[in-house]
């Protein structure tokens, strides 16, 4: 079973602006690039749907920095909690 290919941003802009040239086919720009006209199709529509910015967001690396930094703070937060009892035992024997 062949991989499945994966394509930059950038190359999926420039194959769109290239379809959109005068002249120029959609066929055409598939074979230059050696994708199909349906993966094409589906990247007009996606830019169609979200904007050209926001069309081809990547392959999750935003959420994957996003569990890092939540990890981050949990280990943060839960060392504060832990610094706290250990601060209210001493106060608590201290009282006494």
């Amino acid at each position: 079973m062949a991989r499945r290919k994966r394509f930059s941003a950038e190359f999926k802009r420039q194959a769109l602006r290239r379809a959109a040239e005068p002249g120029m086919t959609d066929a055409l720009v598939c074979e230059e690039l050696g994708v199909s006209t349906r993966q094409l199709r589906r990247w007009k529509d996606a830019v169609k749907e979200h904007g050209e910015q926001d069309a081809f967001p990547g392959h999750g690396k935003a959420r994957d920095t996003e569990v890092a930094r939540l990890r981050h703070e949990l280990k943060k937060v839960t060392e504060e909690r832990d610094f706290l009892r250990e601060a209210a035992r001493y106060f608590a024997k201290e009282s006494k």
